[in-house]
């Protein structure tokens, strides 16, 4: 059975895609759903009418995020690295402090020594063990061929990984912090 000569693709070995519905309601319902969908992926503001007419997942109101493990990764690292920043400018500062004055030095190192500031640490100790795994991750998913698709199992491993070596560093910190 042939093609009409309008119909044919312009590129050798490439068919031009036919209609799916048969009717011409069902083309024009089909049309409509498609141009809902397309209306709502460029305002991104709230959970689509369309999306859940058509049968597509809903997302949280307000957010682009749907919750896959690359986008809260994506998320996470941002955070992490923002908490990262402002630590080490805190400590750049208190520690330059040591040139300035000793005695202000020790004050201010004296203040750390407190239970919020051990809870503090252990979210730092964490913060810096979740930003260098999922760094060598995003590495791995840019530079090597196969990481991409890859990308769910390395992220599961980086929380395998962070929770193995994070776990027993909390319970003996928090062992010298609280019991002494």
């Amino acid at each position: 059975m042939g093609r009409p000569a309008g119909l044919a693709s312009k590129r050798p070995g490439f068919r031009r895609a036919e209609p799916i519905a048969a009717a011409p309601w069902e083309t024009e319902r089909a049309e409509s759903a498609l141009c809902q969908l397309r209306a709502c992926r460029v305002h991104r503001l709230s959970v689509c009418e369309s999306d859940r007419r058509i049968g597509l997942p809903s997302k949280p109101a307000g957010t682009l995020y749907r919750g896959r493990e690359g986008m809260w990764s994506w998320v996470a690292h941002r955070i992490t690295g923002v908490g990262i920043f402002f630590f080490l400018l805190v400590h750049v500062l208190d520690t330059a402090l040591v040139r300035v004055s000793p005695e202000a030095y020790n004050e201010v190192i004296g203040t750390y020594k407190n239970p919020i500031v051990g809870l503090l640490e252990v979210g730092l100790v964490g913060a810096i063990l979740f930003h260098a795994f999922n760094g060598i991750r995003l590495i791995l998913v840019d530079f090597w061929a196969r990481g991409p698709r890859y990308q769910r199992q390395l992220m599961i491993g980086v929380g395998v990984v962070w929770i193995v070596l994070f776990v027993p560093f909390v319970i003996r910190h928090l062992s010298h912090v609280f019991g002494g």
